[in-house]
C-alpha cells in the first residue's frame, strides 16, 4: 500500500510544532512500510484554509503534525486525509517510522484554534 506523509518542519527536517506557520513540508512516500523517498517543500504562504488543500493536492493521504486548528483538520477530512497530532519533536523519518510502526504515540493537539 502507498502512503505519502506530510510533516511540518524546520531548517533541520525536526517538527515543527506550529502546523501552519512552518517554513518546509517533508514529504514521504512510504510504499510497503518503508519509505522509499523524501522531498522538502515550501508551502505557499499562510492563508487559513489553504495548507491543507495545497497538501491535498500534492497526493497527501496522512499529516503528522504537534498542533493544528479545528478548521484545518476538518479541510483535511472532507479530503480524505488523515490528520495525527500531538507528535513529538523528532526528524521527519524518525516521525514517519514510528508512525508505520506504531512506536509513537499521538497524544494532544497543542494548537487551540
Amino acid at each position: 500500500m502507498k502512503k505519502k506523509v506530510a510533516i511540518p518542519v524546520d531548517e533541520n527536517s525536526v517538527l515543527d510544532g506550529h502546523f501552519g506557520h512552518c517554513h518546509y513540508f517533508s514529504l514521504l512516500t512510504v510504499e510497503d512500510q518503508k519509505i522509499i523517498s523524501e522531498e522538502i517543500v515550501t508551502p505557499p504562504p499562510h492563508e487559513p484554509g489553504l495548507l491543507p488543500k495545497w497538501l491535498a493536492q500534492q497526493g497527501v493521504t496522512d499529516v503528522l503534525a504537534g498542533g493544528m486548528g479545528q478548521k484545518a483538520i476538518e479541510i483535511f477530512k472532507y479530503n480524505d486525509v488523515n490528520v495525527f497530532v500531538g507528535a513529538p519533536k523528532l526528524t521527519a523519518n524518525e516521525l514517519t517510522e514510528g508512525f508505520l510502526n506504531g512506536s509513537i504515540s499521538f497524544t494532544a493537539n497543542y494548537c487551540d484554534h
